[in-house]
């Protein structure tokens, strides 16, 4: 049986960029882990299904198609977890324009029964820039005070992840220009 780990940040925070540079740390020392986007399991299954033509709709679908959807996701990755390693990148918590969902709800965390789950943070005005930054995804304006509710989101929903699994919380700060210090925290989680 392979170990979860899942690893969460607000969009912008570059958990994904931590993510995949620790991975291929850990791979140079012959620890192997699979990393899984839960967002893309999501869109793969909501795009054969015709109901999203790009991952940036799947927040605006009705929270009950997501949630169908997140236990799909949810099903599929824990499959793989039985015999590897595995990395879930994903988010504590989705901004929907109804609130806040959560990213791992009961129904998906007991599929996955991550052991650990990590939070990448930065500043909220590091966030703000990196997004504004980024040409490649379309992501709604949101403000310093918008970003700070966000990641505290995100703190409250993984500690009660942790208290539904029994998963320890760790928070890596991925701060301009210390992206090095970011991975090296991350690679000993995970080794």
């Amino acid at each position: 049986m392979g170990r979860v780990v899942v690893i969460v940040g607000v969009p912008g925070v570059g958990s994904t960029t931590v993510t995949s540079k620790a991975i291929e740390k850990l791979k140079e020392e012959g620890v192997d882990y699979k990393v899984v986007n839960f967002g893309t399991v999501m869109f793969e299954i909501a795009k054969e299904e015709g109901l999203v033509e790009h991952r940036d709709q799947l927040r605006k679908l009705p929270p009950e198609e997501q949630k169908r959807i997140q236990k799909l996701a949810g099903k599929k990755i824990a499959e793989m977890g039985k015999t590897e390693n595995i990395v879930v990148d994903t988010h504590s918590t989705i901004k929907t324009p109804k609130g806040y969902l959560a990213g791992l709800p009961i129904w998906v965390l007991e599929e996955l029964k991550p052991d650990i789950i990590v939070l990448v943070e930065a500043d909220y005005s590091e966030i703000l820039m990196r997004r504004l930054k980024d040409k490649t995804r379309e992501r709604d304006f949101e403000s310093t005070e918008d970003i700070a509710e966000h990641i505290f989101m995100n703190r409250c929903a993984a500690m009660t992840y942790g208290v539904l699994t029994g998963a320890t919380i760790k928070i890596i700060k991925n701060r301009d220009h210390l992206l090095d210090k970011a991975v090296d925290e991350l690679v000993e989680v995970l080794r």
